[in-house]
């Protein structure tokens, strides 16, 4: 029997929250890179003065060519928004090894990024098939925490799978012992996207935080999930692979149960939301819509509804390339029960725009309830993402106020 769900309506935000999600990070400031392309072009300007002087010469043309590649780099995360604070860069570089990391851990340490009381750098882990138990990243405070829920299953292709487990304000607090929560799940993108993603350059604690503090929604946990396979390297779309992860069975019956038992949740589909962005955008619309039973709400930032290149991590198995394919399969598939849908774009990236209302047009055909959110001058970029997961969250909490409570 078919849920009834309230018209979808895109959510009305006021500009607290919507500045916070738009304002850029000091490393994304498009004042960093031409600072960086001024002082390249001033130091060769002064080399072919001195030129005559060869020591001058060799460090001058060095000099000049590090900040030139400098003010690539940061003329292109300007443009995407991947890293905006030092501690951002810090968590980066971390990644790496030897001095890599050493760099890493001293940015971190001497930021003064309020995100950084929330530490995302999780410890540890474990190789067993059954989930361990939450660690926090940092200590619970009146402006909830992060907790790290690794959920391990070899069964499946995934060694291990750190997901960071946004908690809201207050969940801790004795009063509130008996309390349930609905729940969003994010996707990062692919490729080289991973879980910490969404906390870093998403911005969901920050998110979260400026919804409530507005009083826009009722609490909710936000987890970000980690569907690497230990390998961020991979195109991997969150799909079942012939031969390697399955990637939406471990979410659908690895991760979603292991927090509906680690956490107080209500454990329906009216109460979770699934969405993601870009790669991670693909994978929810495509998980989502093969596990009706489990989601009744998908949030999809810089929608795509076909493999496209990835197409060939399914090996040319057809069957798999065909039932992978939200296109194709949309027209003619049941829904037993219906969903409600936002997609989000920024309008410099007219392919995602198109795309996005292609969707729409054939969920809306099956009688879906779908919204189009459309960020003005934003690009298929982090920066539409983080823009737009307020307008998300909000859309996600007016279908939860509808839904049947159940436990």
């Amino acid at each position: 029997m078919s849920q009834l769900l309230p018209r979808a309506v895109d959510p009305v935000l006021p500009p607290s929250v919507t500045s916070q999600a738009r304002d850029l990070g000091p490393l994304e400031s498009p004042l960093l890179w031409l600072a960086f392309a001024g002082a390249a072009a001033a130091v060769l300007a002064v080399t072919i003065a001195l030129a005559h002087r060869r020591r001058v010469r060799r460090w001058g043309i060095s000099g000049s060519i590090a900040l030139f590649l400098i003010a690539a780099v940061t003329a292109v995360n300007s443009y995407v928004g991947y890293v905006r604070t030092p501690s951002d860069l810090g968590r980066l570089l971390q990644r790496g090894g030897g001095a890599m990391n050493v760099a890493g851990t001293l940015l971190r340490s001497t930021s003064d990024d309020p995100a950084e009381d929330s530490d995302l750098s999780a410890t540890g882990g474990t190789s067993g098939s059954s989930p361990t138990a939450a660690r926090p990243a940092a200590p619970p405070s009146g402006n909830g925490s992060i907790e790290v829920l690794n959920v391990p299953d070899p069964a499946h292709g995934v060694p291990n799978g750190e997901n960071y487990v946004v908690l809201p304000a207050g969940y801790h607090d004795p009063a509130n012992a008996n309390k349930r929560y609905p729940v969003v799940y994010l996707i990062h993108g692919y490729p080289y996207g991973g879980p910490r993603d969404w906390l870093t350059s998403g911005s969901a604690p920050q998110t979260l935080k400026s919804l409530e503090d507005a009083h826009v929604i009722q609490p909710m946990i936000i987890v970000s999930v980690d569907l690497t396979a230990n390998r961020p390297s991979t195109d991997w779309e969150c799909l079942n692979v012939p031969g390697g992860p399955q990637l939406e069975t471990y979410l659908a019956s690895g991760i979603v149960p292991s927090v509906d038992k680690h956490y107080r949740t209500f454990a329906d589909r009216g109460h979770r939301a699934l969405g993601g962005m870009s790669g991670g955008g693909f994978g929810a619309l495509n998980i989502g819509l093969h596990h009706l039973d489990e989601f009744g709400t998908l949030l999809i930032s810089l929608p795509y509804d076909d493999l496209n290149d990835s197409v060939g991590v399914l090996g040319g198995n057809q069957a798999a390339i065909a039932a992978n394919t939200p296109r194709r399969y949309i027209p003619t598939m049941p829904f037993p029960q219906k969903i409600a849908v936002m997609l989000t774009v920024g309008t410099g990236a007219p392919t995602d725009v198109a795309t996005a209302h292609r969707i729409a047009g054939s969920l809306q055909r099956r009688g879906q309830e779908v919204v189009v959110h459309a960020e003005r001058g934003f690009n298929h970029t982090w920066h539409t993402a983080r823009a737009t997961l307020p307008y998300m969250l909000a859309f996600a909490d007016q279908n939860f106020r509808s839904a049947p409570a159940s436990f």
